[in-house]
């Protein structure tokens, strides 16, 4: 089995050069230094989940192309072997469970969060969705201007090309993140 490093090199460079275009011209677009992108396309470097969005978005790719391993065969992913992309924001990480086939738009996560710094995310492609299903734990999720608290079991479906949040409110918080793109 691929590890996540050598999984977001190879495809981050794929995908760079499927788009024409040079490690500094996707630093730009991107936002992030030449140096994190080289890193990242040599298998080094613990990017965040906000680098790897930016990265996606930079190149026209969901973030789960740079993150999916892809696979014919039954996938089982046990809790406790589960790796995620931490964000640099707040105490979050974010584990794709299932990218989205070609001509299909969902992937999914695993999302862990503790309490602190809520987890802000810029608006996604337009037409995205996000469907959350919390686990365990509390939190205040969807559009920043329209939280809703959520319990373990509770489901909410929102927009995702608008900003939105996730904010932990009890330690060991998680939940299921489907999102969708129409």
């Amino acid at each position: 089995m691929e590890d996540l490093g050598s999984r977001i090199a190879r495809t981050l460079r794929r995908e760079r050069e499927t788009a024409g275009i040079s490690v500094s011209e996707l630093a730009r677009r991107a936002k992030v230094s030449k140096a994190t992108v080289s890193q990242l396309e040599n298998g080094a470097g613990n990017p965040s989940v906000e680098t790897l969005w930016a990265l996606g978005v930079a190149l026209g790719v969901p973030f789960a192309v740079l993150v999916d391993e892809p696979t014919s065969a039954p996938t089982l992913v046990r809790a406790a072997d589960r790796g995620g992309v931490p964000s640099s924001a707040a105490d979050y990480a974010a584990t794709l469970l299932s990218a989205s086939p070609p001509g299909a738009r969902r992937d999914i996560y695993i999302i862990q969060a503790d309490p602190g710094a809520p987890r802000r995310s810029d608006p996604h492609h337009p037409g995205t969705t996000e469907h959350m299903i919390l686990m365990t734990g509390r939190a205040s999720v969807g559009p920043v201007d329209a939280t809703v608290e959520l319990a373990p079991g509770d489901y909410l479906s929102y927009p995702g090309d608008v900003p939105h949040v996730f904010d932990a409110l009890e330690d060991g918080t998680s939940a299921v993140l489907v999102s969708e793109l129409r």
